[in-house]
């Protein structure tokens, strides 16, 4: 927590924001006057068929902003750069899985838009309907996006990986009248069939809304076509005009529609809407990843997550600038494929996971280090709090020790990025969010919501609605106010521990599942994680508790290990005094388990839960239609069976 990284003076000189100053001035106005604030951005970044009659209403727990404003957020994406001069800009570089690659303008974007927008309206889709979209990581996905934004379609996109039985799910819940899908995608040089999960999900006649599927033809393999309810994407688009005007919505208009799992029980809809979501979206881009004009910008995530929908769609494209799309992992063909990219395209910055960080460095440098990362200028974190070591190495070996990084916590819910650096204001700490986005006033409580002191671990809180807030639960509105806004009533509950240093820095500790009690002692999973993979040997760990009689709760900890020739037994005893020497006595795992691979969601994430489950039933309940490979789950119980 001592270390201090300040962002190079060179870096600071051509930054958006520069220097502490201009950060608290943004601050203090957007806390002090946030309608003014909010009206300006708006204003200034964002084009309006019509201004708003006024800024904001609160009816708690419900929230509307730019009320009677009229937008798109396709235009602002699309038209108003390509009327602007940016109409031979490239908007999107894409690499598939197999290597081949496709450079489209923002002309040639705002084309293939209208020309799949006339499409859906010629199937009888209006502002209001619904559409599913399950789709690879190819352009179409993020046009598919845009013409259903321009008409007004409120669109869901399900991750690619997602099992019939999750898709079906999320196409009940929405009621879409439409599914948009293509015959496969690659991962890891395999087919990933999307057609016949969506065959499978349609079998029973339990989606009766969904009368029509749209498909793309991504991987050329045979699938079956159903007469009257199937179509070619290529076929329908045969003799459509490029031109579609874009609907003129209401900026309350709902824009999607993303569901996020809970640990029981059905997925939720969180619900976005136009404008607020769209102006926050853009506004960060520009804070936070300092865009500047020639940048070559990439997002590594998966546009099923709200991180691809805001940080590789909607944020990039509204800003103009040039965003990097990848279809395919980062193992394949071999560990070095991201930094081929980054070289390739001259990407300038690069925005990842912690959880993709820990998974490369466990293969070593040498991967990096075989390509030419000069053009890195920012770098970014997202998903989970990052650990200081691996800050520490993606800082030294990705970014050459000139790059910042901004480490970002935020939220499904939130729709945009609430708190980290402004790169060339903020300096950075290792493992910290560090500091709030102006309009963003976060508090850390106890569950009574009394604020507690600086150092001092609660519950993050976020005291004020913003305009990227999530509007409601899809269908569910009193799920809506129970889940997030009556455990600390009248403010929003993120789910969060978190603590605040001496200096208002925010220390984002994981969820509040994640927070144990080792005799009296509170203790985050997130410390002991951190205090483990600074050791050499260790790659990646996840820490959960389990009951004990004696201190109440125990650690156990799963870790993975670097290449290397190690001894289990006695690597096990040091680990524990590791530990114990880095946090406390207290902190001294109970149970160490090494493991070649930790149960993961698609987009990254540890699942602790499941973690919790093993230790304590040997079993796993709940919502496992996020998580990656099953396989690492049986086997983790399995080996627990046996000792």
């Amino acid at each position: 927590m001592d270390h201090v990284y300040p962002s190079n003076p060179e870096f600071v000189a051509k930054a958006n924001v520069s220097g502490m100053d201009a950060y608290r001035a943004l601050y203090e106005r957007a806390e002090q006057q946030p309608e003014e604030f909010w009206a300006e951005r708006a204003a200034e970044n964002l084009h309006w068929f019509k201004k708003w009659d006024h800024v904001f209403e609160w009816n708690p727990p419900f929230a509307k902003w730019f009320v009677g404003g009229k937008t798109n957020v396709s235009y602002n994406c699309l038209d108003r750069h390509v009327n602007g001069g940016r109409k031979d800009k490239t908007a999107i570089l894409w690499e598939g899985e197999p290597g081949d690659t496709r450079k489209i303008s923002y002309g040639e974007l705002l084309r293939l838009v209208c020309r799949f927008a006339n499409v859906l309206k010629s199937r009888g889709l209006k502002a209001g309907d619904r559409a599913i979209i399950y789709m690879p990581m190819i352009p179409e996905l993020p046009v598919a996006m845009l013409a259903c934004a321009r008409l007004g379609i409120t669109h869901s996109v399900v991750f690619g990986g997602f099992s019939a039985e999750a898709l079906k799910a999320r196409i009940q819940d929405l009621g879409a009248q439409v599914v948009i899908t293509a015959d496969g995608g690659w991962r890891r040089a395999k087919e990933v069939r999307l057609k016949d999960a969506v065959d499978e999900a349609l079998a029973a006649g339990d989606c009766p809304t969904a009368k029509e599927v749209i498909v793309y033809r991504r991987t050329a393999s045979q699938i079956a076509i159903k007469e009257g309810r199937d179509y070619w994407w290529h076929e329908l688009e045969e003799g459509m005009s490029e031109e579609c005007p874009a609907a003129e919505l209401d900026a309350e208009h709902p824009l999607y529609v993303l569901y996020t799992s809970g640990t029981t029980g059905k997925p939720k809809g969180i619900m976005h809407a136009t404008g607020g979501y769209l102006l926050q979206a853009t506004m960060t881009m520009k804070w936070v990843f300092d865009i500047q004009e020639s940048d070559m910008y990439w997002c590594s995530a998966d546009i099923g997550w709200v991180t691809g929908h805001s940080y590789i769609v909607y944020g990039p494209l509204s800003v103009g600038t040039t965003t990097v799309m990848y279809e395919g992992a980062p193992d394949t063909p071999a560990f070095d494929r991201w930094w081929s990219i980054v070289a390739k395209y001259k990407v300038n910055i690069f925005y990842t996971s912690p959880t993709a960080i820990r998974a490369l460095i466990r293969q070593g440098e040498q991967w990096p280090e075989k390509h030419d990362l000069s053009s890195l200028r920012l770098l970014g974190s997202v998903g989970e709090p990052i650990n200081p070591a691996a800050w520490e190495w993606y800082h030294r070996v990705i970014g050459k020790g000139r790059c910042p990084i901004v480490d970002t916590w935020w939220q499904t819910e939130t729709g945009a990025i609430m708190i980290a650096p402004m790169p060339g204001a903020v300096p950075q700490k290792p493992g910290s969010g560090t500091l709030p986005m102006p309009g963003v006033l976060p508090q850390i409580v106890d569950l009574d919501g009394k604020p507690v002191e600086d150092g001092k671990e609660g519950y993050l809180i976020l005291r004020r609605p913003w305009p990227s807030m999530l509007r409601t639960i899809w269908g569910d509105p009193e799920r809506y106010k129970e889940q997030y806004w009556s455990r600390v009533p009248g403010v929003y509950f993120t789910g969060d521990a978190a603590r605040r240093d001496s200096d208002g820095y925010f220390w984002i500790l994981g969820r509040v599942d994640d927070v144990m009690n080792v005799s009296g002692h509170r203790l985050s999973t997130m410390e002991v994680e951190s205090a483990l993979v600074k050791h050499p040997a260790v790659a990646e760990a996840a820490v959960v508790s389990k009951p004990h009689e004696i201190t109440g709760q125990a650690v156990c900890c799963f870790v993975t290990l670097k290449k290397g020739d190690h001894d289990p037994r006695k690597l096990g005893v040091e680990l524990r005094q590791w530990v114990a020497h880095e946090i406390g006595a207290f902190a001294r795992p109970e149970e160490i388990r090494f493991t070649d691979a930790l149960p993961k969601t698609r987009s990254g994430k540890i699942m602790r839960r499941l973690l919790r489950e093993i230790v304590t039933s040997h079993t796993v309940a709940g919502d496992v239609t996020t998580l990656e490979d099953m396989s690492v789950v049986t086997r983790l119980a399995a080996q627990q069976d046996e000792d």
